[in-house]
């Protein structure tokens, strides 16, 4: 396993290069644009079209756009929707991918277990040693594990994913309204104003 992420780290580091990712964008939305009215790619491009002219529509209707405006906001709109179409997808490979090496490690297919709990156990010894060096003497590691890492109820220790979206959202409005305010008060440009507010 760690001979195969060796050889595909310089693919990996390719692929997660912006810019590698907006000419793959840009060729999907191309790709797409190319089909024909009837097909399935022509469907989803019309799909595409209507929510990015949706999306327009809704910026235009709160701020006043003019032409210039508009033709950004309608290719900023239709390599964001694209770009995260493809993050879903690859999240979704992802997530089968994970669950395939679960089934084949938790059934020993194609005798892989050894290697899938070697490399998986070498990942976890790496993420534990730094958490193991704050560990204070006078705190037992049971307690420390229990408390941080591995509580007793079998929980993870982090909140529910919808409980840190909602805090990550917070948390991105907190700093665009601090933004805002700092742009007004500093500068001439009238940001509030432009929000609304």
């Amino acid at each position: 396993m760690g001979h195969i992420k060796l050889l595909t780290a310089p693919i990996r580091s390719i692929v997660s290069f912006p810019l590698f990712q907006l000419a793959v964008v840009v060729t999907v939305i191309l790709f797409l644009q190319a089909g024909d009215e009837n097909s399935a790619r022509g469907q989803m491009f019309n799909g595409l079209d209507k929510l990015v002219d949706s999306t327009v529509g809704l910026v235009s209707a709160t701020f006043n756009v003019k032409s210039f405006t508009r033709s950004w906001l309608t290719t900023g709109f239709w390599i964001a929707y694209v770009y995260l179409a493809g993050l879903v997808i690859l999240y979704l490979i992802r997530l089968a991918i994970t669950k395939m090496i679960d089934f084949v490690g938790r059934t020993n297919l194609f005798y892989l277990r050894n290697a899938i709990a070697r490399e998986r156990g070498i990942a976890a010894y790496r993420a534990w040693v730094p958490f193991e060096r704050i560990r204070p003497v006078n705190i037992p590691q049971e307690k420390w594990e229990e408390t941080f890492a591995w509580p007793a109820n079998n929980e993870p220790p982090y909140p529910a994913l919808v409980h840190r979206i909602l805090q990550a959202v917070v948390s991105y409005m907190v700093v665009i309204l601090v933004a805002a305010v700092l742009l007004q008060v500093f500068t001439p440009f009238s940001v509030l104003t432009w929000l609304g507010m």
